[in-house]
């Protein structure tokens, strides 16, 4: 078994134009005073990184990496959740996604898409200029707006929708298998990855690409009912991320998973604050632990009560102290006796 690292926090809910969210050495400083160890980088925040540059400069990348080791933290990996989800986007949600691209290709989803894509390259290129294996992304959608099959889906629809979207995905997933790189995708409503069942579809229509894996956070899978615990049985060789986030899910005789279109504060399912929520966050860590997880626990805080501030101080608490040190012996060592085939042949009455 090995050792999670942690606690990390994600940085792209904290950013801001006060200090200090308002540059990396900044956040930085702020960041590893609350206990951090590590950072996850938002690529789409200029103050933080030029992704381009990163992709094209091993240089650059080491100054990055060394501007940061500077305040105690390490990189835990690079996102590209708005770009991702612009590899792929049903006509429905064409103006609202704009906001995640820049100016120039508002309006113009082919070029919105060629510039999504590029960036995803980028990314994995970034990555492995910065010594990591993993990074975390959204997969876009296509098929979200016919998730509840009413009116009746037309045959092949889903089928058709999953061959495009890995058609998208494959030259992108090709990258990052010539870098080195996970790509792991969060699973989460609005995508059409965001359960293991459409991870599976998914999976199946790459061929099973090596590079596909998943960012595991449980928040998202509370809100769908799923047994986010055995989530991990099925799935821990593909989990190369862990988003540590909670929620909770307390329907009513008026509301469930579907929220009746209610703000975060009035939903049955909502997003909190480490420990204030309902993840049992001592099995995830035991089950991630058991199946040999090695990488990060990355606080993404996302909560309709309490501040980003007070998360994030919580929040390394509580994430260091569910991280299991690992044991390298048995609990009954002591009782043990030295054995040889002989004397096993004896016990056996052989």
């Amino acid at each position: 078994m090995k050792t999670i690292k942690g606690p990390a926090l994600f940085l792209a809910q904290f950013m801001g134009d006060e200090a200090p969210f308002n540059s990396l050495d900044n956040i930085c400083r702020w960041a590893a005073g609350l206990g951090y160890k590590g950072v996850q980088i938002p690529t789409w925040e200029s103050r933080l990184i030029d992704l381009q540059k990163a992709a094209e400069s091993k240089t650059y990348c080491d100054e990055l990496k060394g501007r940061i080791a500077e305040h105690g933290l390490e990189i835990t990996e690079l996102s590209t959740h708005l770009q991702g989800q612009l590899v792929a986007v049903h006509p429905t949600y064409d103006t609202l996604f704009d906001g995640f691209a820049p100016e120039a290709y508002h309006g113009n989803p082919k070029a919105r898409t060629e510039w999504a894509v590029q960036q995803l390259k980028w990314g994995a290129q970034a990555s492995r200029n910065l010594g990591l294996d993993a990074h975390v992304t959204f997969s876009g959608a296509l098929l979200w707006p016919f998730m509840y099959p009413w009116p009746q889906r037309p045959a092949g629809l889903v089928e058709m929708g999953f061959k495009e979207l890995a058609d998208r995905w494959r030259p992108i997933l090709d990258v990052f298998e010539e870098c080195g790189v996970y790509a792991c995708y969060e699973l989460h409503p609005g995508e059409d990855l965001h359960d293991g069942d459409s991870f599976e579809q998914f999976l199946e229509a790459l061929d099973g690409h090596p590079r596909a894996c998943i960012n595991y956070d449980p928040s998202h899978f509370v809100l769908q009912c799923l047994d986010y615990v055995q989530f991990i049985d099925f799935y821990h060789e593909r989990i190369k991320a862990y988003h540590v986030k909670d929620a909770e899910f307390n329907p009513t005789g008026k509301q469930g998973v579907y929220g009746a279109y209610r703000p975060w504060l009035k939903r049955a399912g909502r997003f909190r604050s480490l420990g204030d929520g309902e993840v049992d966050f001592s099995a995830i860590f035991s089950k991630l632990a058991e199946y040999d997880y090695d990488s990060w626990a990355v606080l993404e805080w996302e909560c309709c009560i309490k501040s980003p501030e007070q998360g994030a101080r919580e929040g390394a608490l509580f994430i260091r102290d569910h991280i299991i040190e690992v044991t390298e012996k048995a609990f009954d060592d002591f009782a043990g006796g030295g054995a040889d085939d002989e004397q096993n042949r004896k016990v056996l009455g052989l």
